[in-house]
């Protein structure tokens, strides 16, 4: 990273170099806003249904699990349906394309992005992955469940000014 400095704003040198990517998948306990989260090297049906196995082994076995994802095909995948069938306390709910903001995880997500990942410097995935898990670590150790502030009536005004503004999306 590029110091920010009087009249231009931080950047990156332009001999920057990325040392790999992670797959973040995580779970969140509505209650008391602990998340479950593990680092994938892919995104990919095995890797997700990996991580379910970590939820449905993490969760106790007389509480039902509602697993709320979007509609990446990983989610939906014919293993990933088997899976599910075979176990009835599971739930899944599919939130509609670019509503991301229903899923209360996205806004942990955003979290670990602005604190942990955005400005930092990572030599290495293994590097990244640690801080992942150091965040996540401290995370849980003052979790607090999440609060909507917005109410069902002021999210749907929104919803309509957009939807006025936007011709052919009459709802």
């Amino acid at each position: 990273m590029l110091p920010m400095g009087f009249g231009y704003v931080e950047g990156v040198t332009h001999d920057y170099k990325r040392h790999g990517t992670t797959t973040l998948f995580a779970a969140l306990n509505v209650l008391n806003g602990a998340v479950l989260a593990s680092c994938k090297p892919r995104h990919r049906h095995q890797e997700f249904l990996a991580f379910l196995r970590e939820i449905d082994k993490a969760v106790p076995i007389e509480l039902d699990v509602h697993c709320i994802v979007d509609n990446y095909a990983t989610h939906s995948h014919p293993k990933v349906k088997v899976w599910l069938a075979s176990r009835p306390r599971w739930y899944m709910h599919f939130i509609p394309t670019y509503n991301s903001w229903l899923n209360q995880v996205e806004r942990f997500f955003a979290l670990i992005t602005d604190k942990a990942i955005r400005r930092g410097s990572f030599t290495s995935v293994k590097q990244l992955v640690q801080r992942i898990d150091q965040f996540v670590k401290h995370h849980n150790a003052h979790s607090q469940s999440f609060r909507w502030t917005a109410t069902a009536d002021s999210i749907l005004e929104k919803l309509h000014r957009l939807c006025s503004r936007i011709s052919g999306t009459e709802h």
